[in-house]
């Protein structure tokens, strides 16, 4: 009973606090400049982080097991990811990729704590085949892999809406560009330029920042897919007596790091646009969604416990 109260308490603490966080980025956005408050709202996510990170171990040690079972333990992980990924940005002090993560972390754990799991948010016994210590290391990197592709597939996103975007954007000033550390030959809009100007700058700078940045997440969760679906892989072998199965959850999960696996061999050809990777970076995006909440929705195959009653890795 304490520990159920402390899990719903640091749930609504967190969640509280980064919808506070959101609210202020949005009003200095687009209503006027807060700098107080905005100051103070770029730390709001490291007690978020913190909460949430207290939240998975009340969690953990009151159901006897690392709380990655159902789908609304998930979708914890999956918050705490985002925040995690927020506090690397923080220190990187890179505002558009914490933005992005606040707002993902607001999404997830709203639809976690939202009454539509309201069934499943008390801890369940285990069935046979979740009782492994594969467990923890499969279902971890694999929500950590889509935390990160999601969120490079959000910066290739706002690659695409920047670049297409004809007239100047009033987000393009609140953006700083002074602590850019990389000089890496690509082609620019500044390049084979008859004209320069502030806006083509400030445009240009913040293109070639969403490039390399969704390039490094997106690599970081290219690496976490893979030991996923290794790590599935073995622990399969040792539950159903096969590597690979075909099963609809491992189908989608291969097809997804396919088209990531094509997105790095583009980013990398110097031929190729930064536009072109970032579309496949932008595909990729749904069929991460498919992968691990459309399928559990069928609740089909060797995964069938990944609904909304059990794993949803």
């Amino acid at each position: 009973m304490i520990f159920s109260t402390l899990e719903h308490i640091l749930n609504h603490i967190s969640f509280s606090i980064v919808s506070i966080v959101i609210s202020i980025c949005l009003s200095n956005r687009l209503v006027t400049e807060l700098l107080k408050p905005y100051e103070l709202s770029e730390k709001g996510m490291i007690p978020t982080f913190l909460c949430l990170t207290g939240l998975l171990v009340t969690r953990w040690i009151y159901s006897g097991h690392f709380p990655l079972s159902d789908l609304y333990e998930s979708l914890i992980f999956l918050s705490w990811s985002f925040a995690l990924i927020n506090i690397v940005a923080y220190f990187k002090k890179k505002k558009n990729l914490r933005e992005i993560t606040a707002s993902s972390t607001l999404l997830t754990q709203g639809f976690a704590t939202s009454s539509l799991l309201s069934e499943i948010q008390k801890p369940e016994i285990l069935v046979p085949a979740l009782q492994s210590e594969w467990l923890l290391m499969h279902v971890s990197m694999m929500i950590l892999s889509y935390a990160a592709l999601l969120c490079g597939s959000l910066l290739s996103a706002a690659l695409l809406v920047f670049t297409f975007r004809k007239n100047r954007n009033p987000f393009l000033k609140s953006f700083s560009f002074n602590e850019i550390q990389y000089t890496y030959e690509r082609s620019t809009i500044l390049r084979n330029t008859s004209f320069f100007s502030g806006k083509n700058y400030y445009k240009s700078q913040l293109i070639q920042q969403l490039d390399f940045w969704s390039y490094r997440v997106i690599s970081l969760g290219f690496f976490f897919l893979t030991t996923g679906i290794i790590s599935g892989a073995v622990w399969a072998n040792e539950a159903w007596g096969s590597y690979w199965s075909w099963d609809p959850k491992e189908i989608w999960a291969f097809t997804t790091w396919m088209i990531f696996a094509i997105y790095l061999h583009i980013r990398t050809n110097k031929n190729f646009p930064s536009e072109k990777s970032a579309l496949v970076a932008v595909l990729g995006f749904f069929f991460i969604w498919i992968c691990y909440f459309g399928v559990n929705l069928l609740g089909i195959g060797l995964h069938s416990y990944g609904s909304f009653t059990l794993t949803s890795s």
